[in-house]
């Protein structure tokens, strides 16, 4: 059998427990590892009552993306009925009935999409088949329509409130052999439908993880070190003990010794809880607690020194490269024009509108929580390693959540929830403050890039240089702070070279919204525009020149670093894909007849992550004090052959962008290992007056549908950066816009 990188690749995902995708024949096959997926039942996700009603099961974790409306939607649509008659429950977690229960990597939609369709076509067929018996006539001489059976010839119906009791006695038929409908018949599926708590959040209902309320119920808050994982060395606990409405005072020894890579889940941060009648009075507690510290190794890290660290190590000749094929030296030695540049991007926080916090009670042995988690199963096993209990002992209600961007993947503060509940004879609710949500996220990473690329003299690229300089142990880059080899343009520039080095990072770092690519995309989009104007040439016209190119390191020998062949697959980039929401754009926005006035400009980017593509425009002026308004953006995404539910859609692809303006002036900084930043003031969100008018258009390619959590973000970094440069002929090498000498009007 002959292996390749990439087959090698997916089999050991398999292997290993994770996910790995493979298309074929332009359908999204998902291999999931052992333990295999459960045999999803129609009984486990449909309740129909008598009147009617039906009851559809949401499996994943909410925060915000949609994914309690758009998988009910799949059901919903097979299954034949009307969504007006569909109401909504959130699924306990349950990964054995409900298959992999999670919201992360805008994975639901196409993990999802087949799945979720053929529950509610077996579901359809048991009632078809409960009113065939019930008739004494053929199954396959009924139809339905809108919630009942339907039986032509005699002129009979029945709905599926009365046959519901029937059908669900019945044994389910396998999923692979149900027929799902046509495209062109779908009345849920492709019309937007309200979100099912909608009404509820614009009410006020208590729907989030901070509403939950218990009979009984205390409240803890924790103070942690200044410096990443400092342990308590002494603290005046018996006189907060003393203070009014406190019940206990908790030091926790904490798991974390501070090292050059700290793991995804690190394990608890040391610190103090105070638990208390109400959060005002465990708050109040902690502003009289005096804690001695022992701020341990990472004190001594600062952004000032990791910034020096990244410019010796850029001075320095690029260590082995991470992928590299062509006569790179050549072809850079004999060029018309050679540019170099070196971007930085730096820390960020997620910052999510909900801060951190969980709900858990220890009852006899037993532990009952209520998770925000995106990955509430992760939670349950690092949980249970924590207390020492088994999974089985530990049940889990997923709560919505106002936001999560990737915090909510890594799982610390549901450990220490339940930590602090296996300590107290009460059910407890703990709740981080905003600025315990800012000063111990687990950061975007930030990173230095030193770029070269050269043109000939007919202004074409001809080779790209990229030094990666991020943080990790010199063999793992830390979480969130790896490249991947095939990040664009590699494979489009004719010759090409990745090479990544690393500096040790004292600090937990974690996913953030389009991990990674929410920041090679501006690093790369922008040094394109830069590369054009070095030619003479217009961007677009640039990019889409380069996106022509049979894809070089695949056709020139370099089977060491992708296999025998061209790979193929969802993961891999399709030229004509991106090439189209770059054509897209520029045709709705009117990129060609863009007018030249000085201080006004537009800049046009676009990515491809997470299985989507999307290309922005941004038109921004820029007045005589460097501050920037952005007037309007057009966006365009390419995200397979339906989009499941349009008006979500849209607001996907709007709050993608308001984020990823957001990033611009946004900015973690470290001194003496303490973060400098604590709040809104000063880690900013975009306000609402400075959102600009979005246009989203879509472009419906032959594949299935795909997420759009992140690859709507990416963008729009490189898109307003451009365009101030368009506007001010001052390019942007440097984030925040704020080092660079800009800010937001």
């Amino acid at each position: 059998m002959k292996i390749n990188r990439r087959s090698f690749l997916h089999s050991a995902a398999l292997a290993g427990g994770g996910l790995a995708l493979t298309l074929h024949t332009s359908k999204l096959v998902l291999a999931q590892a052992p333990p295999a997926p459960p045999d999803l039942t129609p009984q486990a996700f449909i309740q129909i009552a008598p009147d009617g009603m039906v009851t559809i099961m949401a499996r994943a974790s909410e925060s915000g993306q949609g994914m309690r409306n758009m998988l009910p939607m799949l059901i919903a649509e097979e299954l034949d009925v009307e969504w007006k008659n569909v109401r909504v429950e959130q699924a306990e977690l349950n990964e054995k009935v409900y298959g992999r229960q999670f919201s992360g990597g805008s994975a639901n939609t196409p993990m999802g999409w087949e799945p979720m369709r053929r529950v509610g076509a077996a579901g359809r067929a048991m009632l078809i088949t409960a009113a065939a018996q019930s008739w004494g006539v053929p199954a396959d001489k009924c139809s339905t329509k809108a919630g009942r059976v339907l039986h032509t010839a005699s002129g009979r119906s029945m709905g599926y409130g009365e046959l519901a009791a029937k059908a669900a006695a019945l044994p389910a038929p396998a999923l692979s052999s149900v027929k799902l409908k046509d495209p062109k018949d779908y009345r849920i599926i492709g019309h937007s439908q309200p979100g099912v708590d909608t009404h509820g959040i614009v009410t006020g209902k208590p729907l989030f993880g901070i509403d939950v309320e218990l009979p009984g119920m205390l409240y803890a808050s924790i103070e942690k070190a200044p410096v990443f994982a400092g342990k308590v060395k002494s603290a005046n606990v018996d006189e907060i003990k003393a203070l009014p409405g406190v019940r206990h005072v908790l030091v926790i020894e904490g798991s974390i010794t501070p090292a050059a890579l700290t793991p995804w889940e690190p394990g608890m941060e040391p610190g103090v809880a105070i638990v208390a009648d109400t959060w005002w009075h465990a708050q109040q507690a902690r502003k009289k607690l005096k804690v001695d510290w022992d701020l341990g190794p990472a004190a001594a890290q600062s952004s000032e020194g990791f910034a020096a660290k990244a410019e010796e190590i850029l001075k320095a000749p690029p260590g082995k490269a991470v992928r590299r094929y062509g006569d790179l030296d050549a072809v850079l030695n004999s060029a018309a024009k050679v540019v170099d540049a070196t971007y930085q991007f730096p820390f960020i926080a997620h910052v999510t509108m909900e801060p951190q916090g969980a709900t858990a009670h220890w009852k006899d042995g037993k532990l009952e929580m209520w998770s925000t988690s995106t990955l509430p199963a992760d939670g349950v096993g690092l949980v249970a390693k924590t207390l020492g209990i088994q999974e089985t002992d530990i049940t889990t209600h997923m709560v919505r959540s106002g936001g999560s961007f990737g915090r909510r993947l890594q799982n610390d503060y549901l450990v220490e929830a339940a930590w602090i509940a296996k300590r107290v004879d009460a059910p407890v609710k703990l709740l981080w403050s905003r600025e315990d949500d800012v000063m111990h996220d687990p950061f975007r990473p930030g990173a230095t890039v030193g770029l070269k690329g050269s043109l000939d003299a007919q202004g074409k690229l001809t080779a790209w240089r990229h030094h990666f300089v991020t943080f990790g142990d010199g063999k793992q880059a830390t979480s969130g702070g790896g490249m991947g080899q095939d990040s664009f343009p590699a494979g489009f520039a004719p010759a090409y070279a990745l090479h990544i080095s690393m500096q040790p990072l004292m600090q937990r770092t974690g996913a953030l919204r389009a991990p990674g690519d929410n920041a090679y995309c501006w690093v790369a989009q922008a040094f394109l525009d830069e590369m054009a104007h070095a030619a003479g040439r217009d961007p677009l016209e640039f990019q889409l020149e380069l996106l022509s190119n049979k894809k070089a390191a695949w056709s020139s020998g370099e089977h060491d670093a992708v296999g025998d062949h061209e790979p193929t697959g969802p993961s891999v980039l399709i030229a004509e894909r991106f090439k189209g929401v770059l054509e897209l754009v520029a045709e709705k926005s009117g990129w060609s007849k863009r007018a030249k006035e000085p201080g006004r400009g537009m800049g046009i980017a676009a990515w491809f992550c997470h299985l989507g593509y999307f290309a922005e425009v941004a038109e921004v002026s820029v007045d005589a004090q460097n501050k920037v308004t952005v007037h309007r953006v057009w966006a365009a995404g390419d995200v397979g052959s339906q989009i499941i539910n349009p008006n979500a859609a849209e607001s996907m692809g709007q709050g993608g962008i308001m984020e990823g303006m957001g990033h611009l002036a946004q900015e973690i900084t470290f001194a003496e290992g303490k973060v400098q930043q604590s709040n809104f003031h000063n880690h900013p969100l975009m306000r609402m007056r400075q959102v600009p008018k979005i246009e989203v258009y879509w472009r419906k390619t032959d594949y299935s549908p795909t997420g759009l959590g992140e690859p709507t973000l990416p963008p729009i970094l490189p898109a307003v950066t451009n365009a101030i440069f368009a506007a001010t002929g001052k390019r942007i090498r440097t984030l925040p816009l704020q080092r660079s000498g800009f800010s937001w009007a």
